[in-house]
């Protein structure tokens, strides 16, 4: 999900100085991943996911199980080891391929908001496919696993991982990245694209141009504006989160594709089902935005003035 892009410096359909993507922005992506995710952004992953899994329960009643499942700590499910993995690689190829992309589109000709939209796009799918695919899964796992009773409640993250692969292979561990690939790609497109836009817009209100940094309270304003809007793509983590879910349901397809956990979701819970855990990942687009576009660009250009511009 997440990471902080260099903006490029490019003024549509010129030909402008390119920024080195280095190894020191290459760390500050994974390190805002891992502060994004170790603060609030796993407890939102959590209650999103177990919404989207349990379309039956409501925020109230996801919050008594996530607590009745292990307390505090249950908000924080899959975050060790799998989200830490997960945040500390997906941020350096976002990074790179997001703000390359950017850089291309940018001195194209196109605006701030469709070369945004294009590099995240690009970034997302980048990210899906190289690093996050068997982490997404995983995480999942272990928030819709039951771990009460039963012969799996003994077994480890990494022994459920082993059982899988031993099972169904390199494509059991990779359940549902195809319908990451598709959130990520949708998601960073949006987030990236509207951010750039409300940051433009912003310029525009107060009548500066774009050689004129915005100021922290601005910049962390866009980025939520750019992470809340994004929550159009519910549906494709409702599907995502249901092809991933280790519950037992009867009825539910063995195989699950894209196209047929779309049609058990609506068989079951219809309309309204593509839509469970909204709230939450609302709260969770905002953060990730907030973070790694905003934080991200503010640690760059701390780590930029400390230890030598690009």
């Amino acid at each position: 999900m997440t990471v902080a892009v260099t903006s490029p410096t490019a003024i549509p359909g010129t030909t402008a100085a390119k920024k080195k993507v280095n190894y020191a922005n290459l760390g500050v992506g994974a390190a805002m991943n891992m502060f994004e995710v170790t603060t609030l952004g796993q407890p939102f992953e959590v209650i999103k996911t177990h919404l989207a899994a349990n379309r039956q329960d409501n925020m109230v009643t996801a919050f008594k199980k996530i607590y009745q499942r292990g307390g505090i700590s249950g908000f924080y499910q899959g975050l060790i080891p799998w989200a830490w993995i997960e945040a500390s690689t997906k941020g350096a190829v976002l990074i790179f391929a997001a703000s390359e992309i950017e850089y291309v589109a940018l001195g194209s000709g196109v605006s701030p908001f469709a070369a945004g939209m294009i590099g995240g796009m690009g970034g997302g799918l980048a990210q899906a496919y190289t690093t996050m695919g068997f982490c997404t899964f995983m995480k999942t796992v272990e928030i819709t696993r039951h771990k009460a009773t039963g012969a799996t409640a003994q077994m480890s993250t990494f022994q459920v991982a082993s059982d899988i692969f031993k099972r169904e292979g390199i494509r059991g561990i990779n359940k549902g990245v195809n319908a990451v690939a598709v959130r990520q790609c949708t998601n960073w497109g949006s987030r990236l694209g509207l951010s750039r836009l409300a940051e433009e817009t912003i310029r525009k209100v107060r009548g500066t141009d774009s050689a004129i940094p915005l100021n922290v309270w601005e910049k962390i304003g866009a980025s939520a504006i750019g992470g809340g809007l994004s929550i159009w793509n519910q549906p494709i983590e409702v599907i995502r989160v249901e092809m991933q879910s280790q519950l037992k349901t009867v009825g539910r397809p063995e195989k699950m594709t894209i196209a047929n956990c779309a049609r058990w979701i609506w068989k079951t819970n219809g309309l309204k089902g593509f839509y469970r855990g909204s709230v939450p990942r609302f709260g969770l687009g905002m953060w990730q935005t907030i973070c790694m576009v905003a934080g991200g660009d503010a640690l760059k250009k701390f780590v930029n003035e400390k230890y030598g511009k690009n």
